[in-house]
């Protein structure tokens, strides 16, 4: 298995309020969500992001460790599984120019929508059953993605990065105490999986996954 690692610890954080998100949210709420469709992305605050632009404050900070931490240079192959607009394989190509990019994504919306420079590399995907040839990245990263399916099939997209990729870094929802967990399912809007930290390892070595980890808590 490979590390716990926080490659995300650039990454702008706002405060949150899961209670507060919690007393807002309504099962109808998290069904139009799990679409992510339009609302999920660019409709109401309720649905999702309320709204989802590009801004260079998110991922510019985030790059430079993911570079470092894997070597990556202009050589290198990157997917980005939950890839959303591309905002995240933009950055990687503002920064290593010639960088080999592709990204996936179950949101035929979101990749309609797609910065127009990341738009010829991006394509509507299923995490389940990845359309790319064993080996074929150096590097395959999902961000909060995975926990949106349901158990089984998490297991299964775990087996997929292992066999397209020869690296990978994921991140999860997830909790390690009681309170931890009581915050994550009233902020929980689309996961359908999440579990105890030591859970989540277990189910990566049941799985076969090797790459690195990180988790996701409120």
């Amino acid at each position: 298995m490979g590390k716990e690692i926080d490659l995300m610890r650039n990454y702008p954080r706002t405060k949150r309020d899961p209670e507060a998100r919690a007393s807002s949210k309504t099962e109808e709420d998290r069904i139009i969500a799990r679409k992510f469709d339009k609302d999920f992305f660019d409709g109401d605050r309720r649905y999702g992001y309320g709204g989802y632009s590009y801004n260079p404050r998110f991922w510019q900070p985030v790059i430079p460790d993911f570079i470092s931490h894997y070597s990556l240079d202009q050589s290198s192959s990157i997917l980005d599984i939950g890839s959303g607009k591309g905002f995240m394989l933009h950055d990687f190509m503002e920064a290593i120019p010639g960088i080999k990019v592709r990204g996936i994504d179950i949101s035929p919306y979101a990749i309609e929508n797609s910065l127009e420079d990341v738009k010829p590399f991006q394509q509507v995907g299923d995490a389940k059953k990845l359309p790319f040839e064993d080996n074929s990245f150096d590097l395959a990263i999902s961000i909060v993605t995975l926990h949106n399916l349901e158990i089984e099939e998490c297991g299964q997209s775990l087996r997929e990065i292992e066999r397209v990729s020869r690296n990978a870094f994921i991140t999860l929802d997830a909790y390690s105490n009681e309170e931890e967990k009581a915050a994550m399912e009233a902020w929980n809007l689309t996961a359908l999986t999440v579990m105890h930290v030591d859970d989540w390892r277990d189910f990566f070595a049941q799985n076969g996954y090797k790459g690195d980890y990180y988790w996701f808590m409120p």
